[in-house]
């Protein structure tokens, strides 16, 4: 069954149609600059839709650039394909779920409302994934929709892992907990981590490390997520690309208090000129860029990689607190996959855990493949691609289907 998978962003929709069964891919693509003000746009600055296929890329502008349109480019291109495939189904990532979804849903108009209800945790997103839905609706009318969500495979988490020491009514009345993201390719590597492993997965404790410009790590127990590094926001944890990961939250007080910014200049800041941008001096949240210019002398950009190193290493000691007994540490994400710089250092502050790298194989591993990088005696430590649109065409066709083993994923919790 070929399933569209759509990833849809406040400005952008990333986009692709591949068969779950195979895992064939027969077409990719990215919208970008969607929203008010596309169509007035001067000349060459508007929207623009590009697709790829058989790795020949083909890119057009879009004259409205909205969802609607983008989607109608998308109908159209795969109409024109060779022996062009009927789609069965349209599967939506979707990044919070709040308490309200466990897992991945058929969208009826509950879920929509449902979601509206969550977007206080996700302002900036949920809206956009709504929207995006609505216009695939219309789009592509009586195909079945799935929505799989960034945080449902941490539903699981226990209390201990999940609640904050803040006030009770915060979390009873608002929502206030942890909920955790990069769900999907989580579950993913871990399953695909375990015949790597010649082991059933219910039998494993991992710690996955998905490491990109938005980076987290999971503690995942016999497949379930029961502790990961991300909070009530994508901003918590990691030294990200442009993240700043852990602070103190009295650094939002003391900067109005010192330096006159308001709330919204903090936050601003905070997602968008920290993490490795910030700490290399505004050079680059680019791993490859900062990596290149390490090598190079450049002090700042040896200082990012530092700490990025350091944060990842610090969390991924507490996640084997979480677990007991670790079986395995999987690197993936762009990031992860693709540095053996980044995995030689972080593993290297591990040794205590137990954990030590054959260089050779870390440093020889091909871009893009998976293998298992460890020394002899070692824990495991392997490096994983991801899939998330192969994960949420799963999903996808897992619901579509009726598996029997699929449970109710809406809840009767509190909406947040």
């Amino acid at each position: 069954m070929w399933t569209l998978i759509l990833n849809c962003g406040s400005s952008s929709v990333k986009f692709a149609l591949l068969d779950p069964a195979s895992g064939q891919v027969r077409l990719t693509g990215l919208a970008e600059k969607l929203g008010a003000g596309a169509e007035h746009a001067p000349p060459g600055t508007g929207a623009t839709i590009r697709f790829e296929v058989d790795g020949e890329r083909q890119h057009r502008p879009l004259t409205s650039g909205t969802y609607a349109e983008a989607f109608d480019a998308i109908g159209q291109r795969i109409r024109t394909l060779p022996d062009p495939p009927s789609i069965g189904a349209v599967g939506h990532r979707t990044v919070h779920g709040g308490t309200r979804f466990s897992g991945s849903v058929l969208i009826t108009p509950e879920v929509l409302d449902a979601m509206r209800e969550c977007i206080p945790l996700a302002p900036l997103h949920n809206p956009a994934n709504i929207a995006g839905i609505e216009a695939a609706q219309a789009a592509f009318p009586g195909l079945p929709q799935v929505a799989v969500f960034d945080t449902a495979f941490h539903h699981t988490l226990p209390d201990v892992a999940a609640r904050y020491a803040v006030p009770d009514t915060w979390y009873r009345e608002y929502g206030v907990r942890r909920y955790g993201f990069h769900g999907t390719s989580h579950a993913y590597v871990a399953r695909r981590a375990a015949p790597m492993l010649d082991r059933p997965l219910e039998d494993l404790n991992l710690i996955t490390a998905h490491l990109g410009n938005g980076s987290s790590v999971c503690a995942v127990q016999g497949g379930q997520s029961v502790d990961t590094s991300m909070g009530l926001t994508p901003l918590e944890g990691l030294v990200m690309g442009t993240r700043s990961g852990d602070v103190d939250p009295g650094l939002h007080e003391f900067m109005h208090n010192t330096a006159g910014l308001t709330l919204e200049q903090v936050m601003t800041a905070l997602n968008k000129h920290s993490g490795l941008k910030g700490l290399s001096g505004g050079l680059s949240n680019d791993m490859r860029e900062l990596e290149e210019a390490a090598h190079s002398g450049h002090a700042a950009a040896q200082f990012a990689l530092d700490a990025f190193v350091y944060r990842l290493a610090k969390y991924v000691a507490g996640m084997a607190v979480a677990l007991g007994r670790v079986d395995g540490l999987v690197f993936t994400g762009g990031i992860g996959e693709n540095s053996a710089y980044i995995r030689q250092r972080t593993v290297e502050r591990l040794g205590v855990l137990g954990f030590h790298l054959d260089a050779e194989a870390n440093a020889n591993l091909p871009r893009g493949t998976r293998g298992l990088i460890s020394a002899p005696g070692s824990i495991p430590v392997l490096v994983v691609t991801t899939n998330e649109e192969l994960a949420i065409a799963l999903e996808t066709l897992r619901l579509v289907t009726g598996d029997p083993e699929d449970r109710p994923a809406l809840t009767e919790e509190h909406p947040a």
